[in-house]
């Protein structure tokens, strides 16, 4: 599989667990995209961000999680620019293997920090 093919699954994939979640709602620009829940974004998918080379997700986190993050796995986990001292972290897809799992636990953590309550509790009630 190529390198475009593998990134486009990754983003039809990334995009599938975020439409999982109620209202989530993308926009595109370009090679990037923004996932929100009404106006505010949960998260971000960026494909060469300024020209960096990096292809990930960067989602809110807890205040400190991000350094935390990025200090237990700095080759998964980034410091976005601009967002990222603001209480965001990368995470990496452009890696051989992506733990689906952590990608899910980490939008979901962004959605709930991002959306309103009634929608939180759509989101409990399955």
């Amino acid at each position: 599989m190529s390198a475009t093919n593998k990134t486009q699954e990754r983003f039809d994939k990334l995009s599938a667990i975020c439409f999982g979640l109620p209202l989530a709602a993308r926009e595109d620009q370009s090679s990037h995209a923004s996932f929100k829940v009404g106006k505010k974004v949960f998260a971000y998918y960026l494909n060469d961000h300024h020209g960096d080379g990096i292809v990930s997700v960067c989602c809110k986190v807890l205040p400190g999680e991000n350094v935390r993050l990025i200090a237990a796995n700095p080759r998964k986990f980034y410091m976005p620019a601009y967002i990222g001292p603001r209480g965001w972290v990368g995470l990496r897809l452009d890696r051989p293997t992506v733990d689906w799992t952590e990608v899910k636990e980490l939008l979901l953590a962004s959605y709930t920090q991002t959306a309103p309550k009634k929608l939180l509790q759509l989101l409990e009630d399955g």
